[in-house]
């Protein structure tokens, strides 16, 4: 049941930056002896086996603004600035232990006190080296007063020392260490950190490559600044960049196998989740790992999303299983067996039909992730396995209290849950060591009224993970080019079934499969456009037209996909992008991919194939989906069926891998060209060439000065309407005699799709459809024709000279008039005692959408064959128009186009 915190008393805690929802805290304090309830075990002695266990933790203020109100933390806002955060260590894992602070030396000084004489600084993410020595944490130094939100200090990342009880900043220059907020550390096997920061490195020396300036680009969202991951060695301060999603990259841990897990939030298009991912040290072998589709496993089928990833002792990784917001601090605690599920319903393909649960919590009894629902189980803010060979968890639990009629706080019961008259009471989170396998639990660090301990972790020694080494099997001179290598074995391949009629040995063999008849031909590849906060440049939310949805996109280029549907290129390094199916006139013929991939300079990516949205089979990760439909040359030393003998094969070889080992590996092109370099002559006609190519566009070409250099790995097709789209509407496309002077027709736009005609007469615009010239009077930043493409317009008619909208008579259910009538419902006449008729607009659908071209049907059917202006248009200025509706119709694709007051 729905439960509301009682009003505050006496809790304040301010200087933070930004929070979700607001709940009032209680204000009553009380002993646990008085409590009660929880899950187990409370009263029982100290275990010797744990007494001697380090730990470290943070305590702070349980969070409240300046109004004692509960404040809800988001997970989308991890670089929050929480005041009074303290990080403690304690030699033995007992409540008799003493606390010892050993973060707040780091702040000696007047200075950092604020005006009541207060240290309060920030702590978070703590992690512990493998041999536990050593403490690595990220933490936020005070507020300065009077200064501005730019010139605050930023969250480092710091590491103390157990045996020397030594802390250091873990980048000693201030310069650097202020240059991103750097948070969530973790030790690699070596010694290096692998953190989450907004630092972007190698991010921002791809801005300059674009030639825009330097900036942290911001989530998908456009609030804040995304993290990606990062490895530093503190040897030599050297950092880089490996993850390079366009919203934050979050929580790395490094799991037995070398490999890092962490939590990616995907937030692009229609996607906004919190999901698993694990990569390798250097940043190659990005896989997806678990839960795209198990969101809907909290409380009552909740959206909830996988936080604080760490693996257990058994190897299955535990996460916190919560919604993006809490008031509560805390959620679930599951593990989920990601070695054998991608899902929690859904085992990998080997595992099919034998495995049916991946996920399973962590705990006897549930425990509600519905942020107003509470339960006799309580709550868990985080949990670290003890690591000594038990299976037991230090965890951070805050058992179920209540509030009654007198204002006094009692333990939760099924009854009182059950009664309206009982409040949910604030939490009351300990340290405690919690058994999984009988659900009891003994007190570590006794809860205080009040007082959050979060983030605790064991100093307990154990197996140091494997080593993978950076720069494994990467092709260095493709690197120092800027370049990696995606390989996809087929497009027809969906999820592991074979979507061609016949078969995609059919599809390969050009005497059974003509070129044209081939749905995929090009896989276009499109590359995110990193958005600056207003401090950089204003962007304001019409620069992204008519759908904010896909914010800004550039083109990196195109490929010819094999007649097997395979496809093996080279991409640009070190930026997210997408591919697209791509079919012979330009239009995308597959959905949009909606997560974002990459590669490292050198490496080379494998895919399967491709993957619908909805299904939930495995993909995205090596080893867990089905195997490829293509499998690829049958002999060595002789070509496909019925292809030109000079491109002979290796056994298992796709098309793609021929071709490049022969004639070399195919770059990205800014135009589409097509050769048939397949066809055997001597048994059939080779398919007719073509090329659309920017450059015999009559207008401005969208390409980058780099693309006029081959092989560029900076080449980009940056589209803006009013630059490259709306000068199309104008292009004289007069039809003349043969001499050259007399026009037989006048095909350009915007004659017929304009207010006036050659006459310069009012004209009601052909098709209800105005291309002329101007700003809209809907929306003065857009072009007038930009909204009558892509908004909803209202039928208009000339009368007496003057365009107006149509009216026409509102109709009720049984088709009679409907007339106008006064508050009372009694008609109101005319002058001539007539009554007056309810009238209405006729709609005009938009002839275009965000959608793509293939979901723009009522702009591109005249141009078809057969249609009304066939021809019209030229083949390369449809393709424009197409590409550009495919990834997104923005109105600009460079922030740094947009016209600023």
């Amino acid at each position: 049941m729905n439960k509301t915190m009682t009003p505050p008393n006496k809790l304040c805690v301010s200087g933070y930056k930004r929070f979700g929802r607001i709940f009032p805290l209680s204000a009553l304090s009380v002993a646990l002896a008085a409590c009660g309830g929880g899950i187990g075990g409370a009263n029982q002695d100290p275990d010797p086996v744990i007494q001697d266990i380090p730990i470290a933790y943070v305590k702070r203020p349980l969070l409240a603004d300046e109004d004692n109100n509960l404040l809800s933390l988001d997970a989308r806002a991890p670089l929050d600035f929480l005041p009074g955060g303290v990080l403690y260590l304690r030699s033995q894992a007992s409540p008799s232990a003493p606390e010892r602070d050993i973060s707040s030396q780091a702040f000696q000084g007047a200075e950092y006190l604020n005006d009541e004489g207060q240290l309060l600084y920030d702590v978070r993410d703590v992690d512990v080296s493998s041999d536990g020595s050593k403490i690595v944490f990220a933490m936020r130094a005070p507020v300065i007063e009077d200064a501005d939100e730019d010139e605050q200090p930023t969250w480092n990342i710091w590491e103390y020392d157990v045996a020397s009880r030594s802390l250091e900043r873990v980048i000693a220059s201030d310069n650097v260490a202020e240059a991103g907020h750097d948070i969530g550390p973790h030790y690699l096997p070596d010694g290096r950190i692998v953190f989450a920061s907004t630092r972007q490195r190698q991010s921002q020396a791809i801005l300059l490559d674009e030639g825009k300036p330097q900036f942290e680009a911001l989530n998908e969202d456009r609030r804040d600044p995304a993290l990606a991951l990062h490895v530093i060695s503190p040897d030599t301060d050297e950092i880089t960049q490996i993850t390079f999603n366009q919203s934050s990259d979050l929580d790395p841990f490094v799991a037995q196998n070398g490999k890092i897990v962490f939590t990616r939030w995907d937030n692009m298009g229609g996607n906004n989740s919190m999901n698993l991912y694990q990569v390798n040290p250097d940043g190659t072998g990005l896989e997806y790992l678990y839960g795209r589709h198990s969101h809907d496993t909290g409380s009552s089928n909740e959206a909830v999303q996988f936080l604080k990833p760490v693996e257990l002792e058994d190897g299955r990784i535990m996460v916190s299983l919560r919604p993006y917001q809490s008031s509560r601090y805390g959620g679930a605690l599951v593990a989920i067996d990601v070695e054998n599920f991608t899902e929690h319903d859904q085992p990998t393909y080997e595992n099919r039909g034998l495995l049916t649960n991946g996920q399973s919590r962590l705990t006897p009894n549930d425990v509600s992730t519905d942020d107003d629902v509470q339960t006799l189980a309580g709550t868990f803010n985080s949990a670290y396995p003890m690591l000594d060979g038990t299976g037991r968890l230090l965890v951070s639990w805050s058992q179920c209290r209540l509030v009654d009629s007198d204002n006094d706080i009692v333990p939760c019961t099924k009854d009182r849950l059950e009664d309206s008259d009982y409040q949910a009471a604030a939490p009351l989170y300990g340290l405690w060591i919690y058994n999984a396998a009988d659900g009891t639990q003994l007190p570590v660090v006794i809860p205080t009224e009040f007082t959050l301990y979060t983030d605790a972790v064991v100093l307990q020694n154990r197996t140091r993970p494997d080593f993978i080494p950076d720069g494994d099997g990467l092709d260095a001179d493709l690197g120092d080019a800027g370049y990696g290598v995606v390989h996809i074995r087929s497009v027809y391949d969906i999820d592991g079934v074979d979507t061609t009629p016949a078969g995609v040995s059919a599809m390969a063999d050009p005497v059974q499969t003509s070129a044209d008849d081939r749905p995929a031909r090009f896989l276009r590849v499109v590359k995110a456009v990193s958005m600056p906060d207003d401090d950089i440049i204003d962007v304001p939310g019409t620069a992204f037209g008519a759908s904010a949805g896909q914010l800004m996109r550039e083109i990196l280029g195109y490929v010819p996909i094999e007649p097997d549907g395979s496809v093996k290129f080279a991409v640009p390094a070190n930026v997210a992008f997408a591919v697209s199916i791509v079919d012979k006139s330009g239009k995308r013929s597959s959905p949009r991919h909606q997560n974002w991939l990459q590669v490292r300079p050198g490496e080379t990516m494998e895919c399967v194939g491709c993957h619908t949205a909805n299904s939930e089979l495995p993909h995205g990760r090596p080893g867990a989906q089905a195997p490829s439909i293509n499998v690829g040359a049958a002999t060595t030393g002789q070509p496909f069926p019925n292809t030109a003998p000079a491109l002979f094969t290796d056994m298992g070889e796709t098309m793609a891998e021929t071709y490049a080992r022969i004639n070399g590996l195919r770059y990205l092109n800014p135009d589409i060209v097509f050769d048939d370099e397949w066809t055997d002559a001597n048994i059939t006609a080779k398919a007719e060439s073509f090329s659309y190519a920017y450059a015999d566009l009559a207008g401005s070409a969208p390409i980058t000065s780099a693309c006029a250099s081959p092989k560029d790995a900076k080449c980009r097709v940056v589209i803006n309407y009013e630059t490259h789209i709306h000068p199309l509407w104008g292009k004289n496309r007069q039809v003349l005699d043969d001499d050259g002077t007399t026009v037989l027709a006048d095909n350009t736009c915007n004659t017929c799709h304009g207010l006036t005609d050659a006459m310069t007469m009012v004209q009601v615009p052909a098709a209800q459809l105005d291309l002329g010239d101007g700003p809209s009077t809907d929306q003065a930043d857009h072009f007038k024709s930009y909204r009558e493409l892509l908004f909803n317009d209202a039928e208009q008619e000339l009368i007496e000279g003057v365009l107006v909208d149509r009216q026409v008579p509102v109709l009720d259910n049984e088709g009679n008039p409907v007339f106008e009538t006064n508050g009372d419902g009694d008609l109101i006449l005319d002058d001539d005692g007539n009554p007056i008729p309810v009238t209405t607009t006729v709609a005009v659908n938009r002839s275009m959408t965000p959608q793509g071209a293939v979901a723009s049907t009522r702009f591109f059917a005249p141009f078809q064959t057969g249609g009304s202006h066939e021809g019209w248009l030229d083949p390369v200025e449809l393709k424009l128009i197409s590409e550009w509706l495919d990834i997104g119709a923005q109105y600009y694709n460079n922030p740094f186009d947009v016209p600023q007051d």
